[in-house]
């Protein structure tokens, strides 16, 4: 599986983003001969927005091997996160590289556009960096009980907060 990532991700995949993946659920996508050819993990994080704490289905490791890339694999491991999402959690959340924000996007993920933070051993602090990448995604999205506006604040985690 960190083969799949490490090869996906061109090498930008590191110790803690293979943390970030392990725990919550998977979806595995596997060939005739039983090669994994693709993958995400949705794991249980806690966002917040003024004064709510949510419990977030946090996209992580959406990687498809080389090989089957452009035949609908990515959408189908979506499909199948979304379904995750919307049964077990309040939203969905995920911060997308530039080559799957077209994917996550036609789907229906949409940015986040207030401000980001996260905790950190210091408090909380803004995550300007991250602010083109955070897609969120779920009921009280498309119903627009949380305003997309507000700022969002990460729980705190080893690595990229986002």
């Amino acid at each position: 599986m960190r083969a799949l990532m490490t090869d996906a991700f061109a090498g930008d995949f590191d110790d803690d983003d293979w943390d970030h993946a392990l725990g919550g659920m998977h979806v595995i996508a596997q060939g005739a001969s039983g090669d994994v050819l693709g993958h995400a993990a949705v794991v249980q994080r806690q966002l917040a927005v003024g004064d709510r704490v949510w419990r977030v289905g946090y996209v992580e490791a959406v990687a498809v091997s080389s090989a089957a890339q452009r035949q609908g694999l990515g959408a189908a491991l979506m499909a199948a996160v979304e379904d995750i999402v919307d049964a077990a959690y309040d939203i969905g959340a995920l911060a997308a590289s530039e080559a799957g924000m077209r994917l996550y996007r036609s789907r229906g993920w949409v940015p986040w556009e207030g401000p980001l933070r996260a905790v950190v051993a210091e408090g909380v602090v803004d995550t300007p960096d991250d602010q083109d990448c955070v897609l969120v995604f779920g009921a009280p999205i498309r119903t627009g009980t949380i305003d997309l506006g507000a700022v969002l604040v990460a729980d705190r985690r080893r690595g990229d907060p986002w």
